[in-house]
């Protein structure tokens, strides 16, 4: 049973991040290019300030679930899980290492002014971007091929029915 709650908060945790970083990545970019730079640097600046805390938090239970999932099963699933809690910590580590110092950069524009090579660091931001949804996609993906698995079973685990 605790194997099925944990395999439960997994799937809905990087279900959650796949889907904000998707819609993200879907709508918000595309929207970011289709309005005048001050526009986006002030909308930006105030999203990222909301999303510090929801998104790092969906990540970091993502990757903690997706692990905990690994240390408590065996074989394929304890690789299926382990690989999708490795991807959620590089949707974390993106995150932190690219978008994040970008995005206080963008922080200090919208309240000055962009600086002449600011398309090439918006775009740089847009390709990690790109990159932490794929990661987060690809933790999804392995967590429900993980719960379609005829082979995930009782048995395969630590814990018996």
């Amino acid at each position: 049973m605790r194997i099925r709650l944990v395999q439960g908060l997994a799937l809905l945790s990087t279900g959650a991040l796949a889907g904000a970083f998707g819609y993200g990545a879907a709508n918000l970019v595309p929207t970011f290019d289709a309005v005048p730079l001050e526009m986006r640097l002030s909308f930006h600046a105030r999203l990222m300030e909301m999303n510090g805390i929801t998104m790092q938090g969906a990540m970091a239970l993502s990757a903690l679930s997706a692990a905990t999932l690994a240390v408590m099963t065996r074989g394929t699933a304890r690789r299926l899980a382990g690989g999708a809690g490795l991807l959620a910590l590089a949707s974390f580590l993106i995150t932190r290492l690219g978008n994040v110092p970008i995005n206080g950069r963008i922080k200090q524009w919208a309240a000055t002014s962009a600086p002449p090579d600011h398309a090439e660091i918006l775009a740089r931001w847009e390709a990690f971007n790109y990159a932490r949804t794929a990661a987060a996609f690809a933790a999804f993906a392995l967590l429900i091929a993980l719960s379609l698995s005829r082979r995930h079973t009782a048995a395969h685990s630590h814990e018996h029915p």
